[in-house]
């Protein structure tokens, strides 16, 4: 006997899942007419086809930011293109994953994140591959979101949001690799040390000029890669140190994640 799969049947697994119409008929094909073991076939399927695409590089991606009431989170989501990454299943999946983070926390979203995901892997071709999760509270935060790829949080004691908003728009332009100068370790400032002390050697001037010069050219090369010291993108005459201790404030937190390096 025939099973008949009605087109409310395949449109309703279809409603459910976002998949195919022609997947969707085949599972409820294969399940006899049965919803629930049709949703099964199609959850297997999907985690089968994720599995077999797990080893692509997923290079591209979103990032996504929510805040309020003095609680952030920030949820990066990869994929293999720019052109899923602004596709409309892609987004939708990573605002959800963002809400779940925001309302139950970041493990109670990576529990619910593969079955979320495959079904996406599925429907786009693409490895589709969870990034970094952030929740960050405070009383004073500020946030900074660049072509949906660089986010960044920011958090202070002292100041203000628009500040803090401010610092994390300079962070995204300027990538600092620190934000305060003690972060720099003694094995960094040899390297660099090292690498200078090759550069100025081969120049034709007395020992004691050699030794200003590399010390000139160290402290310039950790200036420009910590936030403290870096001029502020929108006032050059000041550094971001300064514009701190004006607004007496200091930096608690920095979460800063990019999607392309």
């Amino acid at each position: 006997m025939s099973i008949q799969i009605t087109t409310e049947l395949i449109k309703e697994l279809r409603d459910a899942t976002g998949i195919s119409v022609m997947q969707c008929k085949r599972a409820l094909e294969e399940a006899e007419g049965d919803k629930n073991k049709a949703l099964a076939i199609l959850k297997k399927t999907s985690s089968d086809i994720a599995l077999k695409k797990a080893d692509r590089k997923a290079s591209d991606g979103a990032v996504m930011i929510k805040s309020e009431n003095g609680k952030t989170v920030l949820v990066a989501l990869h994929c293999e293109t720019d052109f899923v990454s602004r596709n409309e299943d892609f987004t939708s999946l990573l605002a959800k994953l963002t809400d779940i983070t925001f309302k139950e926390g970041i493990e109670k979203m990576k529990e619910s994140a593969k079955d979320m995901i495959d079904p996406i892997v599925q429907k786009t071709g693409e490895n589709i591959q969870l990034g970094d999760a952030y929740v960050i509270e405070g009383s004073i935060l500020g946030n900074y979101v660049h072509n949906n790829k660089v986010a960044v949080v920011v958090s202070l004691e002292g100041g203000n949001t628009e500040l803090a908003k401010d610092i994390a728009m300079h962070i995204t332009a300027m990538k600092p690799e620190y934000i305060f100068p003690e972060e720099i370790t003694e094995s960094t400032r040899k390297t660099i040390s090292e690498i200078f002390e090759k550069e100025v050697s081969s120049t034709n001037k007395p020992e004691e000029i050699k030794k200003k010069i590399l010390e000139g050219k160290i402290a310039t090369y950790f200036k420009e890669k910590t936030l403290l010291d870096q001029p502020f993108i929108k006032n050059p005459d000041e550094t971001i140190g300064g514009l701190l201790e004006k607004s007496k404030a200091r930096i608690k937190e920095v979460r800063r994640y990019s999607i392309l390096n």
